[in-house]
Protein backbone atom coordinates (compact mmCIF):
# COMPACT_ATOMS: atom_id res chain seq x y z
CA UNK A 1 0.00 0.00 0.00
CA UNK A 2 1.12 3.37 -0.72
CA UNK A 3 2.07 5.94 1.57
CA UNK A 4 -0.60 8.23 0.10
CA UNK A 5 -3.10 5.55 0.59
CA UNK A 6 -2.04 5.68 3.99
CA UNK A 7 -2.45 9.30 4.83
CA UNK A 8 -5.88 9.27 3.05
CA UNK A 9 -6.93 6.26 5.26
CA UNK A 10 -5.68 8.45 8.29
CA UNK A 11 -7.85 11.11 6.83
CA UNK A 12 -10.56 9.45 6.63
CA UNK A 13 -10.37 8.37 10.19
CA UNK A 14 -9.97 11.44 11.67
CA UNK A 15 -12.87 12.89 10.10
CA UNK A 16 -15.30 10.17 11.11
CA UNK A 17 -13.96 10.43 14.66
CA UNK A 18 -14.33 14.31 14.66
CA UNK A 19 -17.96 13.18 13.07
CA UNK A 20 -18.76 11.44 15.59
CA UNK A 21 -17.37 13.41 18.50
CA UNK A 22 -19.68 16.42 17.02
CA UNK A 23 -23.03 14.26 17.47
CA UNK A 24 -22.18 12.93 21.18
CA UNK A 25 -23.85 15.15 23.98
CA UNK A 26 -21.75 18.22 25.30
CA UNK A 27 -20.81 17.20 28.72
CA UNK A 28 -23.32 19.70 30.36
CA UNK A 29 -26.03 18.16 28.73
CA UNK A 30 -25.53 14.18 29.33
CA UNK A 31 -27.49 13.01 32.81
CA UNK A 32 -25.66 13.13 35.91
CA UNK A 33 -24.65 10.04 37.56
CA UNK A 34 -27.44 8.01 39.34
CA UNK A 35 -26.02 9.51 42.56
CA UNK A 36 -28.21 12.49 41.92
CA UNK A 37 -30.95 12.80 43.62
CA UNK A 38 -33.75 16.00 44.52
CA UNK A 39 -36.06 15.48 47.17
CA UNK A 40 -38.46 17.41 47.05
CA UNK A 41 -42.09 18.77 48.94
CA UNK A 42 -40.71 18.41 52.42
CA UNK A 43 -40.94 21.09 55.16
CA UNK A 44 -37.38 21.18 55.63
CA UNK A 45 -35.82 21.48 59.45
CA UNK A 46 -32.19 22.53 58.44
CA UNK A 47 -30.98 22.27 62.15
CA UNK A 48 -29.30 26.02 62.59
CA UNK A 49 -32.01 27.57 64.63
CA UNK A 50 -33.59 29.59 62.00
CA UNK A 51 -37.09 28.71 60.70
CA UNK A 52 -38.04 25.84 58.21
CA UNK A 53 -38.39 25.80 54.54
CA UNK A 54 -41.40 25.24 53.32
CA UNK A 55 -41.93 22.99 50.39
CA UNK A 56 -38.51 22.69 50.70
CA UNK A 57 -35.75 21.17 47.99
CA UNK A 58 -32.64 19.79 48.45
CA UNK A 59 -29.93 17.52 45.74
CA UNK A 60 -28.13 14.98 47.11
CA UNK A 61 -25.04 13.89 45.16
CA UNK A 62 -23.04 10.65 46.42
CA UNK A 63 -22.85 11.18 50.13
CA UNK A 64 -23.39 15.16 50.55
CA UNK A 65 -25.89 18.24 50.57
CA UNK A 66 -25.30 20.05 47.03
CA UNK A 67 -28.38 22.84 46.96
CA UNK A 68 -30.71 23.35 49.72
CA UNK A 69 -33.66 25.95 49.20
CA UNK A 70 -37.15 25.77 48.27
CA UNK A 71 -38.79 23.64 45.49
CA UNK A 72 -38.76 25.80 42.04
CA UNK A 73 -35.64 28.33 43.47
CA UNK A 74 -33.40 25.07 43.34
CA UNK A 75 -31.76 24.58 39.96
CA UNK A 76 -32.14 20.38 39.63
CA UNK A 77 -29.44 18.68 37.34
CA UNK A 78 -31.05 16.93 34.06
CA UNK A 79 -31.59 13.25 34.80
CA UNK A 80 -31.73 13.63 38.81
CA UNK A 81 -33.57 10.92 40.56
CA UNK A 82 -36.56 12.51 42.46
CA UNK A 83 -38.06 11.68 46.06
CA UNK A 84 -41.28 12.77 46.31
CA UNK A 85 -41.25 14.26 50.53
CA UNK A 86 -44.98 16.15 50.20
CA UNK A 87 -46.22 15.78 53.70
CA UNK A 88 -43.22 15.08 55.37
CA UNK A 89 -41.12 16.36 57.62
CA UNK A 90 -37.08 16.54 57.30
CA UNK A 91 -34.77 17.41 59.82
CA UNK A 92 -31.14 16.80 60.27
CA UNK A 93 -30.21 13.64 61.80
CA UNK A 94 -28.65 13.99 65.48
CA UNK A 95 -25.86 13.76 67.77
CA UNK A 96 -25.43 11.75 71.31
CA UNK A 97 -22.95 12.94 72.82
CA UNK A 98 -22.69 11.12 75.73
CA UNK A 99 -23.38 7.23 76.05
CA UNK A 100 -21.46 4.29 76.99
CA UNK A 101 -21.36 1.51 74.28
CA UNK A 102 -20.95 -2.42 74.35
CA UNK A 103 -21.80 -3.68 77.57
CA UNK A 104 -25.29 -3.71 77.53
CA UNK A 105 -26.92 -6.61 75.19
CA UNK A 106 -30.14 -4.84 74.20
CA UNK A 107 -31.27 -8.29 73.16
CA UNK A 108 -32.54 -9.39 77.08
CA UNK A 109 -31.18 -6.31 78.74
CA UNK A 110 -28.41 -7.77 80.53
CA UNK A 111 -24.92 -6.01 81.01
CA UNK A 112 -21.13 -7.82 81.37
CA UNK A 113 -18.08 -7.04 80.33
CA UNK A 114 -18.64 -10.38 77.60
CA UNK A 115 -20.95 -8.43 75.16
CA UNK A 116 -17.85 -5.89 74.91
CA UNK A 117 -17.36 -6.81 70.93
CA UNK A 118 -17.38 -5.39 67.43
CA UNK A 119 -20.43 -7.29 67.11
CA UNK A 120 -22.48 -5.50 69.58
CA UNK A 121 -20.80 -2.52 68.93
CA UNK A 122 -22.24 -2.90 65.69
CA UNK A 123 -25.33 -3.62 67.28
CA UNK A 124 -25.53 -0.18 69.11
CA UNK A 125 -24.51 1.75 66.59
CA UNK A 126 -26.91 0.25 63.94
CA UNK A 127 -29.66 1.08 66.44
CA UNK A 128 -28.58 4.87 66.87
CA UNK A 129 -28.77 5.00 62.81
CA UNK A 130 -31.90 3.25 63.13
CA UNK A 131 -33.73 6.33 65.54
CA UNK A 132 -32.00 8.48 63.55
CA UNK A 133 -28.61 9.46 64.92
CA UNK A 134 -25.73 10.23 62.49
CA UNK A 135 -22.66 10.11 65.65
CA UNK A 136 -22.31 9.29 69.53
CA UNK A 137 -19.71 9.50 71.53
CA UNK A 138 -18.76 6.45 74.12
CA UNK A 139 -17.97 8.37 77.50
CA UNK A 140 -15.25 6.42 79.87
CA UNK A 141 -15.66 3.13 79.96
CA UNK A 142 -14.01 1.68 76.32
CA UNK A 143 -11.73 -1.01 76.77
CA UNK A 144 -9.01 -2.30 74.79
CA UNK A 145 -8.04 -0.31 71.16
CA UNK A 146 -11.06 -1.81 69.35
CA UNK A 147 -13.18 1.86 69.83
CA UNK A 148 -10.26 3.56 68.63
CA UNK A 149 -10.19 1.02 65.26
CA UNK A 150 -13.99 1.28 64.62
CA UNK A 151 -13.94 5.23 65.17
CA UNK A 152 -12.13 4.92 61.32
CA UNK A 153 -14.69 2.91 60.28
CA UNK A 154 -17.57 3.70 57.88
CA UNK A 155 -20.02 0.72 59.20
CA UNK A 156 -23.16 0.42 56.33
CA UNK A 157 -26.28 1.61 58.28
CA UNK A 158 -24.85 2.44 61.33
CA UNK A 159 -23.53 6.02 62.98
CA UNK A 160 -20.26 6.89 63.24
CA UNK A 161 -18.33 6.40 66.44
CA UNK A 162 -16.42 8.88 68.85
CA UNK A 163 -14.62 7.55 71.72
CA UNK A 164 -13.22 9.31 74.92
CA UNK A 165 -11.37 6.09 75.42
CA UNK A 166 -11.09 4.93 79.31
CA UNK A 167 -11.78 7.52 81.48
CA UNK A 168 -10.57 8.30 85.31
CA UNK A 169 -11.82 7.86 88.68
CA UNK A 170 -10.94 7.21 92.29
CA UNK A 171 -11.77 3.66 92.79
CA UNK A 172 -14.86 2.15 92.98
CA UNK A 173 -16.36 5.61 92.23
CA UNK A 174 -16.70 6.19 88.46
CA UNK A 175 -20.05 4.15 86.50
CA UNK A 176 -22.63 2.93 89.03
CA UNK A 177 -23.03 -0.35 87.18
CA UNK A 178 -20.92 -3.32 88.55
CA UNK A 179 -19.82 -4.27 84.74
CA UNK A 180 -18.30 -1.46 84.21
CA UNK A 181 -17.13 0.14 87.46
CA UNK A 182 -13.45 -1.15 87.27
CA UNK A 183 -13.04 0.08 83.59
CA UNK A 184 -11.64 3.37 84.43
CA UNK A 185 -8.09 4.46 85.36
CA UNK A 186 -7.95 3.78 89.23
CA UNK A 187 -6.41 7.47 90.48
CA UNK A 188 -5.50 7.98 94.36
CA UNK A 189 -2.41 10.47 93.53
CA UNK A 190 -1.56 12.79 91.45
CA UNK A 191 0.98 10.95 89.84
CA UNK A 192 -1.76 8.41 88.87
CA UNK A 193 -3.94 11.00 87.65
CA UNK A 194 -1.20 12.32 85.21
CA UNK A 195 0.09 9.04 84.18
CA UNK A 196 -3.27 7.80 83.40
CA UNK A 197 -3.72 10.64 80.63
CA UNK A 198 -0.07 9.58 79.43
CA UNK A 199 -1.22 6.53 78.77
CA UNK A 200 -3.96 7.55 77.13
CA UNK A 201 -2.69 9.83 74.93
CA UNK A 202 -1.73 8.17 72.21
CA UNK A 203 -5.26 6.40 71.01
CA UNK A 204 -5.92 10.70 70.67
CA UNK A 205 -9.01 10.11 72.30
CA UNK A 206 -11.90 12.49 71.43
CA UNK A 207 -11.96 13.80 75.16
CA UNK A 208 -10.38 12.75 78.67
CA UNK A 209 -13.15 12.01 80.83
CA UNK A 210 -13.04 12.83 84.99
CA UNK A 211 -15.50 10.81 86.79
CA UNK A 212 -16.23 13.46 90.77
CA UNK A 213 -19.20 11.85 92.27
CA UNK A 214 -19.14 9.95 95.90
CA UNK A 215 -22.53 8.04 94.85
CA UNK A 216 -24.92 9.94 97.32
CA UNK A 217 -22.14 9.32 100.03
CA UNK A 218 -21.24 5.94 99.66
CA UNK A 219 -18.28 6.39 97.93
CA UNK A 220 -14.97 8.63 97.96
CA UNK A 221 -14.84 10.85 95.16
CA UNK A 222 -11.63 12.47 93.20
CA UNK A 223 -10.09 15.22 95.33
CA UNK A 224 -9.79 18.84 93.63
CA UNK A 225 -5.74 18.31 93.40
CA UNK A 226 -6.76 14.52 91.59
CA UNK A 227 -8.79 16.07 89.13
CA UNK A 228 -6.61 19.21 88.27
CA UNK A 229 -3.44 16.99 87.96
CA UNK A 230 -5.86 14.83 85.36
CA UNK A 231 -7.34 18.10 83.84
CA UNK A 232 -3.31 19.98 83.89
CA UNK A 233 -1.99 16.91 82.12
CA UNK A 234 -5.02 16.95 79.13
CA UNK A 235 -4.44 20.38 78.67
CA UNK A 236 -0.58 19.96 78.35
CA UNK A 237 -1.06 16.83 75.88
CA UNK A 238 -3.69 18.83 73.58
CA UNK A 239 -6.86 17.36 74.99
CA UNK A 240 -9.66 18.86 75.99
CA UNK A 241 -11.40 17.62 79.56
CA UNK A 242 -14.63 16.98 80.50
CA UNK A 243 -15.62 15.96 83.59
CA UNK A 244 -19.07 13.76 85.31
CA UNK A 245 -20.24 15.94 88.43
CA UNK A 246 -23.11 15.74 90.51
CA UNK A 247 -22.27 18.77 93.36
CA UNK A 248 -22.26 22.21 92.55
CA UNK A 249 -18.73 22.97 94.95
CA UNK A 250 -16.92 20.44 92.93
CA UNK A 251 -18.41 21.85 89.57
CA UNK A 252 -17.13 25.29 90.27
CA UNK A 253 -14.11 23.80 91.21
CA UNK A 254 -13.24 21.70 87.96
CA UNK A 255 -14.46 25.14 86.06
CA UNK A 256 -11.58 26.79 87.66
CA UNK A 257 -9.35 23.53 87.00
CA UNK A 258 -10.30 24.05 83.14
CA UNK A 259 -12.38 21.62 82.16
CA UNK A 260 -14.19 21.94 78.70
CA UNK A 261 -17.51 20.56 79.35
CA UNK A 262 -19.93 18.43 81.39
CA UNK A 263 -21.51 14.86 81.23
CA UNK A 264 -24.48 16.17 83.62
CA UNK A 265 -25.91 18.93 85.15
CA UNK A 266 -25.51 19.91 88.46
CA UNK A 267 -27.49 18.32 90.78
CA UNK A 268 -27.25 18.81 94.62
CA UNK A 269 -28.79 22.20 94.53
CA UNK A 270 -29.60 25.37 92.67
CA UNK A 271 -27.06 26.44 90.52
CA UNK A 272 -25.60 30.21 92.23
CA UNK A 273 -24.47 33.20 90.77
CA UNK A 274 -20.60 32.52 91.48
CA UNK A 275 -21.43 29.40 88.76
CA UNK A 276 -23.02 31.57 86.15
CA UNK A 277 -19.91 34.00 86.38
CA UNK A 278 -17.67 31.33 86.50
CA UNK A 279 -19.77 29.91 83.03
CA UNK A 280 -19.95 33.27 81.65
CA UNK A 281 -16.05 33.44 81.61
CA UNK A 282 -15.54 30.07 79.73
CA UNK A 283 -18.46 30.51 77.10
CA UNK A 284 -17.43 27.32 74.92
CA UNK A 285 -17.95 25.26 78.29
CA UNK A 286 -20.89 22.69 77.40
CA UNK A 287 -22.94 20.62 78.95
CA UNK A 288 -25.39 17.41 78.33
CA UNK A 289 -27.87 17.47 81.12
CA UNK A 290 -28.79 13.93 80.87
CA UNK A 291 -32.63 14.61 82.77
CA UNK A 292 -33.05 11.23 82.70
CA UNK A 293 -34.60 9.99 79.58
CA UNK A 294 -36.97 7.01 79.84
CA UNK A 295 -36.38 7.27 83.64
CA UNK A 296 -37.62 11.15 84.43
CA UNK A 297 -40.69 10.65 85.97
CA UNK A 298 -42.28 12.36 83.47
CA UNK A 299 -42.09 9.60 81.60
CA UNK A 300 -42.51 7.20 84.55
CA UNK A 301 -45.10 7.91 87.16
CA UNK A 302 -44.78 9.05 90.27
CA UNK A 303 -43.38 6.10 92.26
CA UNK A 304 -42.35 4.14 88.91
CA UNK A 305 -44.76 2.03 89.80
CA UNK A 306 -48.13 2.99 87.27
CA UNK A 307 -47.68 2.17 83.41
CA UNK A 308 -44.84 3.86 82.10
CA UNK A 309 -45.83 6.15 79.28
CA UNK A 310 -42.21 4.96 77.07
CA UNK A 311 -44.24 0.93 77.43
CA UNK A 312 -46.79 2.85 74.71
CA UNK A 313 -44.42 4.33 72.38
CA UNK A 314 -44.69 2.25 68.92
CA UNK A 315 -41.20 3.36 68.59
CA UNK A 316 -39.85 0.79 70.85
CA UNK A 317 -41.56 -2.43 69.82
CA UNK A 318 -39.68 -1.70 66.44
CA UNK A 319 -36.59 -2.77 68.00
CA UNK A 320 -37.13 -4.33 71.20
CA UNK A 321 -39.16 -7.75 72.10
CA UNK A 322 -42.03 -7.76 74.21
CA UNK A 323 -40.38 -10.16 76.78
CA UNK A 324 -37.55 -7.60 77.26
CA UNK A 325 -40.45 -5.25 77.84
CA UNK A 326 -42.28 -6.93 80.26
CA UNK A 327 -39.19 -7.89 82.23
CA UNK A 328 -38.65 -4.54 82.94
CA UNK A 329 -42.20 -3.67 83.77
CA UNK A 330 -42.49 -6.52 86.07
CA UNK A 331 -39.31 -5.07 87.87
CA UNK A 332 -40.85 -1.57 88.19
CA UNK A 333 -43.56 -3.56 89.99
CA UNK A 334 -41.27 -4.85 92.43
CA UNK A 335 -40.06 -1.06 93.30
CA UNK A 336 -41.77 -0.66 96.90
CA UNK A 337 -43.99 2.06 97.27
CA UNK A 338 -42.57 5.35 98.18
CA UNK A 339 -39.07 4.71 97.15
CA UNK A 340 -37.09 8.12 97.21
CA UNK A 341 -37.07 9.81 93.87
CA UNK A 342 -33.37 10.12 92.50
CA UNK A 343 -31.70 13.42 94.45
CA UNK A 344 -30.91 14.59 91.42
CA UNK A 345 -34.48 15.01 89.96
CA UNK A 346 -34.66 17.62 92.22
CA UNK A 347 -33.01 20.15 90.78
CA UNK A 348 -31.57 18.86 87.39
CA UNK A 349 -34.53 20.50 85.62
CA UNK A 350 -34.49 23.55 87.38
CA UNK A 351 -30.79 24.01 86.59
CA UNK A 352 -30.84 23.55 82.71
CA UNK A 353 -33.87 25.94 82.58
CA UNK A 354 -31.26 28.46 84.41
CA UNK A 355 -27.95 27.32 82.55
CA UNK A 356 -30.15 27.63 79.15
CA UNK A 357 -31.18 31.34 80.10
CA UNK A 358 -27.68 32.25 80.76
CA UNK A 359 -26.38 31.31 77.36
CA UNK A 360 -24.69 28.13 78.05
CA UNK A 361 -24.14 25.90 75.58
CA UNK A 362 -26.63 22.68 76.23
CA UNK A 363 -26.40 19.63 73.99
CA UNK A 364 -28.22 16.49 73.75
CA UNK A 365 -26.58 13.26 75.62
CA UNK A 366 -28.62 10.28 76.98
CA UNK A 367 -26.45 8.50 78.92
CA UNK A 368 -28.25 5.37 76.65
CA UNK A 369 -26.39 2.37 77.35
CA UNK A 370 -24.99 2.88 80.48
CA UNK A 371 -27.15 0.42 82.40
CA UNK A 372 -29.94 -1.99 81.53
CA UNK A 373 -32.53 0.79 82.11
CA UNK A 374 -31.07 2.79 79.13
CA UNK A 375 -31.64 1.68 75.93
CA UNK A 376 -30.54 2.90 72.97
CA UNK A 377 -32.99 4.89 70.74
CA UNK A 378 -35.70 5.60 72.66
CA UNK A 379 -33.63 7.44 75.88
CA UNK A 380 -32.45 9.88 74.00
CA UNK A 381 -35.79 10.78 71.49
CA UNK A 382 -37.39 11.36 75.42
CA UNK A 383 -34.18 13.34 76.53
CA UNK A 384 -35.86 15.89 74.10
CA UNK A 385 -38.86 15.86 76.18
CA UNK A 386 -37.41 16.61 78.98
CA UNK A 387 -35.52 19.13 77.60
CA UNK A 388 -38.35 20.86 76.33
CA UNK A 389 -39.50 20.05 79.95
CA UNK A 390 -36.43 22.04 81.34
CA UNK A 391 -37.98 24.89 79.22
CA UNK A 392 -36.77 24.63 75.66
CA UNK A 393 -38.51 25.08 72.63
CA UNK A 394 -39.00 22.32 70.52
CA UNK A 395 -36.03 23.94 67.62
CA UNK A 396 -34.29 25.08 70.78
CA UNK A 397 -34.00 21.23 71.51
CA UNK A 398 -33.46 19.96 68.12
CA UNK A 399 -30.47 22.86 67.64
CA UNK A 400 -29.00 20.91 70.97
CA UNK A 401 -29.24 17.43 69.03
CA UNK A 402 -28.12 18.65 66.10
CA UNK A 403 -25.82 21.61 65.00
CA UNK A 404 -24.67 22.45 68.51
CA UNK A 405 -24.01 18.68 69.83
CA UNK A 406 -21.62 18.59 66.30
CA UNK A 407 -19.71 21.23 67.16
CA UNK A 408 -19.09 19.87 70.86
CA UNK A 409 -17.68 16.84 69.09
CA UNK A 410 -16.21 18.94 66.00
CA UNK A 411 -17.98 16.76 63.27
CA UNK A 412 -18.41 19.91 61.17
CA UNK A 413 -19.41 17.84 58.10
CA UNK A 414 -22.61 16.79 60.38
CA UNK A 415 -25.59 18.72 61.98
CA UNK A 416 -27.36 20.74 59.63
CA UNK A 417 -29.17 21.00 56.05
CA UNK A 418 -26.62 22.58 53.93
CA UNK A 419 -24.60 22.19 50.62
CA UNK A 420 -21.29 20.44 51.28
CA UNK A 421 -22.53 18.72 54.44
CA UNK A 422 -22.79 14.91 54.83
CA UNK A 423 -26.35 13.82 53.78
CA UNK A 424 -27.35 12.55 57.08
CA UNK A 425 -31.20 13.33 57.72
CA UNK A 426 -34.52 11.94 58.82
CA UNK A 427 -37.92 11.69 57.00
CA UNK A 428 -40.81 12.24 59.78
CA UNK A 429 -44.13 11.73 59.57
CA UNK A 430 -44.80 14.77 61.74
CA UNK A 431 -43.19 18.09 62.45
CA UNK A 432 -41.53 17.91 65.65
CA UNK A 433 -41.62 21.75 65.90
CA UNK A 434 -45.29 21.11 67.00
CA UNK A 435 -44.59 18.53 69.22
CA UNK A 436 -40.92 17.22 69.92
CA UNK A 437 -42.28 14.20 70.51
CA UNK A 438 -42.67 13.62 66.77
CA UNK A 439 -39.20 13.03 66.25
CA UNK A 440 -39.98 9.60 66.90
CA UNK A 441 -42.51 9.39 63.95
CA UNK A 442 -39.73 8.30 61.77
CA UNK A 443 -40.59 7.89 58.40
CA UNK A 444 -37.13 6.66 56.93
CA UNK A 445 -33.26 7.76 57.56
CA UNK A 446 -30.26 8.42 55.51
CA UNK A 447 -26.88 8.75 56.58
CA UNK A 448 -23.86 9.46 53.93
CA UNK A 449 -26.62 9.68 51.08
CA UNK A 450 -27.97 6.16 51.80
CA UNK A 451 -31.24 5.14 53.35
CA UNK A 452 -30.68 2.95 56.14
CA UNK A 453 -32.30 -0.29 55.87
CA UNK A 454 -34.56 0.40 58.83
CA UNK A 455 -36.80 -2.77 58.09
CA UNK A 456 -34.01 -5.13 58.10
CA UNK A 457 -32.94 -4.26 61.51
CA UNK A 458 -35.94 -4.28 62.71
CA UNK A 459 -36.94 -7.61 61.71
CA UNK A 460 -33.06 -8.62 63.11
CA UNK A 461 -34.10 -7.25 66.61
CA UNK A 462 -37.58 -8.31 67.38
CA UNK A 463 -36.75 -12.07 66.80
CA UNK A 464 -36.24 -13.80 70.56
CA UNK A 465 -32.62 -14.23 72.03
CA UNK A 466 -30.48 -16.34 70.50
CA UNK A 467 -29.90 -19.69 72.42
CA UNK A 468 -25.91 -19.37 71.85
CA UNK A 469 -23.37 -16.80 71.03
CA UNK A 470 -19.95 -16.80 69.43
CA UNK A 471 -18.92 -13.91 71.35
Amino acid sequence: MSRMTNVSSCVIALACALTASACSPRPEAQAPPASVTVFEGARLITGDGGPPIENAAFIVEDTRFTRVGRKGDVEVPAGAARVDLTGKTVMPAMIDVHSHLGFLDMSDSSMSKDHFTRENLTDHLERYAYHGFAAVCSFGTDMGDLPFQMRDEIIKNAALYRTVGRGLAYPGSGPADPSRNDVPYAVTTEEEARAGVRDLAPSKPDFVKIWVDDRNGTKQKLTPPLFRAAADEARKLGFQSVAHVFDLADAKELLKAGVEGFTHMVRDQPVDEEFLRLLKERPNVWFTPNLGGMNRELQTGSNGNSRPRWADEPMLYETITRDVVQQRLDRMARTPAGTAANPGRVWDLQNTERLKNAGVRLVLGSDAAGDSNRWIGLTAHMELENFVAAGFTPAEAIVAATRAAAEVLRLNQLGTVGAGKSADFIVLDANPLDDIANTKRIAKVYLRGHEIDRAALSAKWRQPKRASSTR
